[in-house]
């Protein structure tokens, strides 16, 4: 029974203050879109500069996987303590604590790649531009998607606890569902994060097999 009023109680807060929820959740949206695209265009280039000039790479990886191994709660005081509250110090934050996926992922999907299809492409007289745009890249894309699905997931997540340094979004309902012991506010914004979450991870899945099929049919095409 408590299962039940639960559940209701949960569709009664949605419906009462929708436009507050709405609200919110354009807000997390906002600033995790924000945070995503910064950590791309500046994960990406640098995964794949470090595949170039890999004596580099130890020291960036190593880095990115010490920032990534900080408690979020500690970092997010950290760049309190440096930048101050708000929006800013958050998407601060989360681009610096999500760029380890992407930056890993684009260096092994790189580096990885068929070295006897580089070696192909350089035989026709591929120069390093077309070979990294149009081998190393297109081959290495299944790695750096799946890199980007884990980075989207956990920015999504990291943003509702980016609330409570002032950041707003969804994590605002979570933290006044804890300060005022409501627990129908509490879950109803922890449904929410996990929602975008899932639904973040179910598009970027259906993306990577796209992408993948491609990837695998033009290689079949290539070798007959």
């Amino acid at each position: 029974m408590d299962f039940f009023n639960s559940i209701s109680g949960l569709f009664r807060i949605y419906i009462e203050r929708s436009d507050y929820f709405l609200e919110i959740t354009l807000e997390h949206i906002k600033i995790s879109l924000i945070a995503i695209t910064f950590i791309t265009l500046i994960g990406v280039p640098l995964g794949v500069l470090i595949s170039r000039y890999r004596r580099l790479a130890p020291f960036v990886i190593s880095l990115t996987n010490f920032l990534y191994t900080i408690p979020v709660i500690a970092f997010f005081g950290i760049m309190v303590s440096v930048i101050g509250l708000g929006t800013t110090n958050a998407i601060l934050a989360l681009i610096i604590y999500g760029l380890l996926p992407v930056v890993r992922n684009t260096y092994v999907g790189i580096t990885e790649v068929d070295k006897s299809i580089v070696e192909a492409g350089k035989g026709m007289g591929s120069t390093r531009f077309q070979l990294l745009f149009n081998i190393e890249l297109p081959l290495a894309l299944p790695v750096i998607i799946a890199g980007l699905r884990t980075m989207i997931v956990m920015t999504i997540a990291m943003t509702a606890i980016a609330a409570f340094i002032g950041a707003g979004g969804i994590g605002t309902a979570i933290w006044r569902g804890i300060t005022t012991y409501n627990t129908e506010l509490l879950f109803s914004g922890s449904i929410l994060v996990a929602l975008l979450a899932i639904i973040a991870d179910r598009i970027l899945e259906f993306i990577e097999k796209l992408v993948i099929r491609k990837v695998q049919g033009k290689r079949l095409k290539e070798e007959t």
